[in-house]
């Protein structure tokens, strides 16, 4: 497994990290982290502990935004489309390989091809010290602290969930 490591994908987001915070260090599972209860049970977290990247599009400008949800929490389409101001659609899996290069259950948060048009950060992130987020393979996480993950991200703390 260590040899996940070396994947093209799973380098973008570890050169990223590292030019960010030297000390991020990504974790390979023995096990999948492709749902949030599976990233749970491998790194034995609470499920709230694990970042969801949802990636949604504006059906009327095709603007796509990264939503980072905390793992036990669902994203509101009402509170979304809200914020942005338009109806909105989750991206498909085609979709969000092409903006974010990742496949689904391994969309990192970060080192994306194409840059979401906004980042929106579910405020009940907050609650963990740590919170766990994909590395751009199902088997590859990273840990980092809520205030860390807005930076990096740059992302809007918001209200997004149910």
């Amino acid at each position: 497994m260590s040899n996940l490591l070396e994947r093209k994908n799973v380098l973008k987001v570890k050169k990223f990290l590292y030019n960010f915070d030297k000390e991020i260090e990504l974790i390979v599972l023995d096990e999948t982290a492709r749902t949030a209860e599976d990233a749970a049970k491998s790194l034995k977290k609470e499920v709230g502990a694990i970042v969801k990247s949802l990636l949604f599009k504006n059906i009327e400008t095709n603007e796509y935004y990264l939503c980072l949800v905390s793992g036990d929490q669902y994203l509101s389409l009402e509170k979304l489309s809200k914020i942005i101001g338009n109806k909105i659609a989750k991206a498909n899996a085609d979709e969000c390989k092409e903006i974010t290069g990742y496949s689904i259950g391994g969309v990192s948060p970060v080192a994306h091809i194409h840059s979401p048009s906004r980042i929106f950060i579910d405020e009940k992130l907050n609650r963990f010290d740590m919170v766990y987020a994909a590395a751009g393979h199902p088997y590859v996480v990273f840990g980092i602290t809520f205030d860390n993950l807005c930076s990096i991200t740059k992302g809007k703390i918001s209200d997004i969930v149910e």
